[in-house]
């Protein structure tokens, strides 16, 4: 079987970096990735909102580098998150990621050293999920 996702999008929110009981840091992602169509004559566009669960050093980074509205390119699989809450059956997708790379935004391209801060982002390792 293959299930591997790649998605370019903005972040919805600052990155949430928390810490496993053995001390492992999990920053989630929450991204808008916005695609266009035809219908007809007319252009229309569909958003989808999609979370991202990053794991190990790469979380760490994302916290500290990213924030609300800068554009990402997250690599990884699909998996299924099932739970139950006051009686009922919740699920939601997700992506694991494996690769976030930080993206410029076109304010960044357009005008050097303007936009997100003076610091670019370290080069990223990839990291697998601890379990």
């Amino acid at each position: 079987m293959f299930n591997r996702v790649i998605l370019i999008g903005n972040l919805t929110k600052d990155p949430d970096v928390r810490y496993t009981p053995g001390g492992t840091p999990v920053t989630t992602l929450s991204i808008a990735v916005n695609s266009r169509y035809k219908q007809g004559d007319e252009s229309k566009e569909e958003v989808l909102f999609i979370d991202a669960v990053v794991f190990g050093k790469q979380a760490e980074t994302c916290g500290q580098y990213l924030a609300k509205g800068r554009p990402v390119l997250v690599e990884g699989r699909l998996r299924e998150r099932r739970w139950e809450y006051e009686g009922q059956k919740k699920s939601k997708m997700e992506i694991v990621a494996n690769n976030v790379r930080f993206l410029s935004s076109r304010k960044e391209s357009s005008s050097p050293g303007q936009g997100f801060g003076e610091i670019p982002p370290p080069e990223e390792v990839t990291d697998l999920e601890p379990f």
